[in-house]
């Protein structure tokens, strides 16, 4: 080899050597995604799809590592870690939220949707985006709605099928006063638990049942320790991914516009995923031995009609009133 070729390999080889490391650190903006549920799940396939296409969008400048089965915390503490900047992203259900924004509450109300295109209709609207824009004063920023779905009852007791059913049931509630109101509005004894605790509870029989959607019902594994389960669709779960203002604030208008395309993109995957498992899930709950009831149309009401005093308490709400009234308002108008 020449003098001149020995030279020039002598430059070149340091550069060629670094390529690799270049190439692994070329992302400009790096952030990490917390998720409560497994990777599997419909709340993990949906994060996945959005890191997908958010490292697509931006030919790979912006790279998000997730970090499923709550390994950075749960809900509440990783919502906290995004107001403070210490983690980017995560994806709650709205009522983790109430406590900052108690507008978010009219979400919850007992039969308040029917089915899915209402909630789509709801959030995707005017009152959804209106919510969102509550968000930033909290050192939040929503990006879109994505879907849990509808909860059903499960207890080892009985069917559900009527009203006079939840009487001398202890259901698991939820840690807030609306989900507490509406198990006892409907004549169960409601117990406050924490996701962690209601597998043992259920087992040891301290409470006879739960209600969450079936997806989470079977990844859980509460359906092991239930006989039946009971469709009532009486509460509509959704989820809403957050980004930390902290961390917003400094990104591009470009790369805003990119995290909010890419998360209202994954919304149709995600919803139609989430579907899909609560269906496959209620399959293979029955296939295992539980009894699945439905509810008619008219027992529905009837229970709607038991939370009354709820709803009239809530549309006296400042706060909440204004929001379920532009709900309400619709969820009756044409389109």
């Amino acid at each position: 080899m020449s003098k001149w070729g020995k030279f020039m390999l002598a430059v070149l080889m340091p550069l060629v050597s670094t390529l690799p490391l270049r190439a692994a650190h070329s992302a400009e903006i790096r952030a990490k995604f917390a998720v409560t549920m497994q990777e599997d799940s419909h709340q993990g396939q949906g994060v996945a799809r959005f890191i997908e296409l958010v490292q697509k969008k931006s030919n790979g400048r912006i790279a998000i590592k997730p970090y499923y089965n709550a390994v950075l915390g749960n809900d509440v503490q990783v919502t906290s870690a995004l107001q403070g900047g210490s983690i980017e992203f995560t994806v709650p259900q709205t009522s983790t939220l109430t406590g900052l924004v108690p507008q978010f509450e009219a979400l919850d109300l007992p039969f308040l949707f029917a089915n899915e295109a209402e909630a789509e209709k709801v959030l995707d609207g005017s009152p959804g985006q209106k919510l969102l824009t509550l968000l930033p004063s909290k050192g939040l920023v929503g990006l879109a709605y994505w879907e849990n779905g509808f909860f059903v009852f499960t207890n080892t007791k009985h069917p559900i099928t009527r009203l006079e059913d939840f009487r001398g049931l202890k259901i698991r509630a939820v840690q807030s006063k609306l989900s507490m109101d509406t198990l006892s509005a409907l004549g169960a004894t409601p117990v406050a638990l924490p996701v962690p605790e209601i597998y043992t509870a259920l087992e040891t029989k301290t409470v006879d049942g739960q209600s969450t959607p079936p997806a989470v019902i079977y990844a859980l594994k509460f359906h092991e320790v239930q006989n039946y389960v009971s469709v009532t669709n009486h509460a509509y779960g959704a989820f809403i991914p957050l980004a930390s203002k902290k961390f917003w604030d400094k990104l591009s208008e470009d790369d805003r516009r990119i995290l909010m395309e890419a998360a209202r993109e994954t919304a149709v995957f995600q919803r139609g995923l989430a579907r899909e498992k609560n269906r496959l899930a209620m399959q293979k709950m029955e296939e295992a031995g539980l009894k699945v009831n439905e509810i008619s149309s008219e027992e529905r009401q009837r229970m709607k009609a038991a939370t009354g005093a709820i709803w009239t308490e809530y549309r006296k709400s400042t706060e909440v009133g204004r929001i379920l009234e532009e709900i309400e308002a619709t969820l009756v108008r044409k389109e």
